[in-house]
């Protein structure tokens, strides 16, 4: 992937790379106008069930198939925004379902100190939903 990513920067034209962080900088500027309204975003963490692991390779015909897949878990990543996901619920498979605050640019105190009362009211409990496998040296869940 990250070949591919190389391969496809060098394709760029650097006015087109201008135009891309300009895109990116008026995008911000306008979900900065959001927070002079709001003090926090809630949503859905994700909008499907946690994946499994390997979900986001990418196969050797769809080089950019996996970060493309990613990017829809991570909204927020490229405006800058925190945000925080807090697990207060199971699915019937065991699986965590959580919500996601977000917040604006630097209040990550408002974040910490909201997750800290949601856990108060009720407290996240961390399991595995199978024994952790030691597979290639690494653990999963």
């Amino acid at each position: 992937m990250t070949y591919t990513l190389a391969e496809l920067g060098r394709t760029m034209t650097g006015s087109a790379y201008a135009e891309a962080w300009a895109w990116i900088q008026r995008a911000s500027r306008r979900i900065a106008q959001f927070w002079t309204t709001y003090d926090l975003w809630l949503t859905p963490t994700v909008t499907e069930p946690p994946p499994p692991l390997g979900a986001f390779q990418s196969p050797p015909d769809d080089p950019l198939g996996g970060i493309m897949r990613a990017g829809a878990f991570a909204p927020f990543n490229a405006t800058g925004q925190p945000a925080c996901s807090i697990p207060l619920y199971h699915n019937a498979a065991g699986l965590p379902i959580g919500i996601q605050l977000v917040a604006a640019y630097g209040r990550e105190d408002l974040l910490l100190r909201t997750a800290a009362q949601l856990e108060a009211a009720q407290p996240f409990v961390h399991r595995a939903t199978r024994p952790l496998s030691t597979a290639h040296g690494h653990p999963s869940l």
